[in-house]
Formats: structure tokens, C-alpha cells, sequence
């Protein structure tokens, strides 16, 4: 388990910062856990699920515009190298149930073998690959987020 420390700088840059207060990348995070690919952002509503997707697939280099899937329930965004190709980015947050999930082909996203960034994920948890990273992000009283990896 690996925890980090998400804050914004007075520029409202989204910084990432490790246990001896450095600045990480958040792809340094993907590269952490590879070859996986499935990540699961688990966090209570307006913790910041969205923002940290959101820079990361900036970091990957899409020139998309990244918000949250919540109506779509899949977003799909193209990324530069050494990414290249596509990222899905679940919001589960709206279905009912599993067999929505399977529904619409969700399978086919999550063993894509693609990069997939699920919010809400304990709805299809069932579906979610043996080696999906979980990442728990909570606000913190200071207003930083604390962000935990359990892999």
C-alpha cells in the first residue's frame, strides 16, 4: 500500500506528492502498477475522483476534454505516446445494477487490456478484473486529499 498526498498549488495546479513531501507524477503511478491497467477510484462524492482522472489523462496527453462519464456512463479519450490509443473512463455511479454493466459491454472495456479509470467501481465490482488497483481517495480537514494505492 502506497499513499500520497493530492494538493493544489496557488496556480491551481494538481500536484501529487509522495511520503517525503517530493512531487510525483501521477503517470509515475501507472508506470507503479504495470502491466495492469483497470483502476478503481473508490471515494465518497466530492472527493476528487473526477479532478485526479481528469489529470491524469492530461498527463497521458489527450487534448479531450475529461469530465465525468456520470450520463454517458463510459467517456473515451485518445492519448499520445507512450499511451497511445485510448483510455475509458467509467462513472458506475447511475447504474442500478450489475446486469446494466454487462449490458452495455462493459467486459469489453475492463479486458480491452486498455487503461480503464472506474468511479463508483463497488457497483461492478464482480466484473472488475483479479488485478484491478484500487485507489482510495478521502479530503482531508486541510483540504488536500489523501490518496491510498492497495495493490
Amino acid at each position: 500500500m502506497r499513499s500520497y498526498i493530492v494538493k493544489k498549488d496557488e496556480k491551481c495546479n494538481l500536484l501529487l506528492l509522495d511520503e517525503k513531501n517530493t512531487t510525483v507524477s501521477p503517470i509515475a503511478l501507472l508506470k507503479e502498477c504495470e502491466p495492469r491497467r483497470v483502476f478503481a477510484f473508490d471515494g465518497k462524492m466530492g472527493a476528487g475522483k473526477t479532478t485526479f482522472i481528469k489529470k491524469l489523462c492530461e498527463e497521458m496527453g489527450t487534448a479531450d476534454v475529461v469530465n465525468s462519464p456520470t450520463f454517458a456512463i463510459v467517456n473515451v479519450y485518445d492519448v499520445e505516446q507512450p499511451y497511445k490509443g485510448e483510455v475509458y473512463h467509467f462513472d458506475c455511479y447511475r447504474l442500478k445494477d450489475i446486469r446494466e454493466a454487462i449490458d452495455f459491454g462493459a467486459e469489453e472495456y475492463l479486458y480491452s487490456g486498455k487503461y480503464c479509470f472506474i468511479e463508483w467501481p463497488e457497483i461492478i465490482e464482480p466484473l472488475l478484473p483479479e488485478n484491478t488497483v484500487w485507489v482510495k481517495i478521502e479530503p482531508m480537514p486541510n483540504g488536500d486529499r489523501q490518496l491510498t494505492i492497495d495493490d
